[in-house]
């Protein structure tokens, strides 16, 4: 995500719970759909995305839904190259930000079933996980504290994804530079697990811990260890340029000056790097958990911790756990938003089973509108294809 005040992220990924029930706007196409039935109710349901994609001006669209395992949804439209008159497809990749969280969340509890990891363990310093090989000793204050669960749950006490996110500048550096320089140079601001503040750089660090705890890179161990067994191929992390993206990937457009190719996505592999097919999206929902026929990638006890409610995240219907935001203490639905200059992006895993991702190869301003307008459209949809 680019870069928000804190509190707005807040507002927004809360929003999108109480945005669930706010079906006013769409309840005459409900209405209208009710009359459809099977594959007449899946043709009919292409309002919602068409529409959609009319309001914020979305050139391209990938949406997935699936109830009890089986996929009952699966479209793409749109232009995914307007230059070349290329029209997405089911199979087209894009760029899906933040929900990249939720995926090196679940490679990290893979590594804590397996018992290589432990959510109190010590990050940075001697004897922690990554010991002393970024940046120079003495440590500035909490940093030697920070543990893999202050980093899952956004509580490491700073390096907050605002105007100052250290993922965001020095694009020139790699990820040892720059996670070096940020704990030398950059301070946290108060005690590790008193307060929730949304780190891009949290994550980039989780993925250099999977690093070492794995002895393979992130994006290899991710594809082999957690994509492989859900039967997913071809996810990877973006490259930068638009020159270099892959085959059958969409041309990110940027709006209101927005310019989606200078960021350096590629370094944010483990925050907000990978590229996937909505398609895919729902295959990674569907394993985590399991469904009918589709096993499981971690066992009930592990989510459950997953999506325990972080303390210091405020009280209310929809908190953040480990990875994910999560309504009814955990109960309820696990979600993530994405959003970056080019992309939005979207995918929720339902107490009914249900699960739904949608990606967008632009966004909007202010992106906090179509984040909440995107939870919606889904809602709906998914309640009209699988209902």
């Amino acid at each position: 995500m680019m870069p928000v005040a804190t509190y707005t992220r807040r507002s927004v990924l809360a929003g999108l719970l109480r945005g669930a029930a706010a079906t006013v706007f769409y309840a005459p196409a409900l209405d209208a759909l009710a009359q459809f039935g099977g594959e007449n109710s899946r043709r009919g349901a292409g309002f919602y995305t068409e529409n959609f994609q009319r309001q914020f001006r979305v050139p391209a669209m990938s949406v997935a839904v699936s109830k009890g395992g089986r996929f009952v949804y699966d479209h793409a439209g749109g232009m995914a190259d307007r230059q070349h008159m290329t029209q997405a497809q089911e199979n087209t990749l894009f760029r899906i930000a933040d929900l990249s969280k939720p995926i090196t969340a679940v490679a990290i509890f893979t590594l804590i079933e397996q018992g290589k990891l432990r959510l109190n363990d010590k990050v940075f310093g001697n004897s922690a996980v990554l010991g002393t090989k970024f940046g120079k000793q003495p440590y500035k204050p909490y940093v030697a504290e920070l543990t893999v669960d202050h980093l899952l749950s956004h509580t490491s006490g700073g390096w907050a994804a605002d105007e100052n996110d250290p993922m965001l500048h020095n694009n020139g550096w790699d990820q040892a530079k720059l996670i070096a320089s940020t704990i030398e140079n950059v301070a946290l601001t108060s005690p590790p697990g008193t307060q929730w503040l949304y780190s891009n750089f949290g994550y980039c660090v989780l993925g250099r811990v999977i690093e070492e705890v794995t002895g393979q890179p992130y994006e290899a161990y991710v594809q082999a260890s957690i994509l492989a067994p859900c039967g997913i191929n071809g996810m990877q992390i973006a490259r930068n340029s638009e020159r270099q993206r892959v085959p059958n990937e969409v041309v990110y457009v940027g709006q209101y000056s927005e310019e989606p190719y200078k960021i350096n996505i590629n370094r944010m592999d483990s925050a907000n790097g990978w590229i996937a097919s909505s398609t895919q999206l729902v295959q990674f929902l569907n394993h985590i958990a399991g469904a009918p026929g589709v096993p499981a990638i971690l066992n009930p006890e592990t989510i459950r911790l997953m999506t325990e409610p972080c303390p210091a995240y405020p009280q209310g219907d929809a908190r953040y756990a480990r990875g994910w935001m999560v309504s009814s203490d955990g109960a309820g639905s696990w979600w993530q938003s994405g959003s970056l200059p080019g992309s939005a992006s979207l995918m929720v895993h339902n107490p009914d089973g249900s699960c739904l991702a949608a990606l967008c190869n632009t966004r909007s301003q202010p992106h906090q509108e179509m984040d909440t307008a995107l939870y919606e459209m889904m809602q709906n949809l998914t309640q009209q294809v699988s209902g």
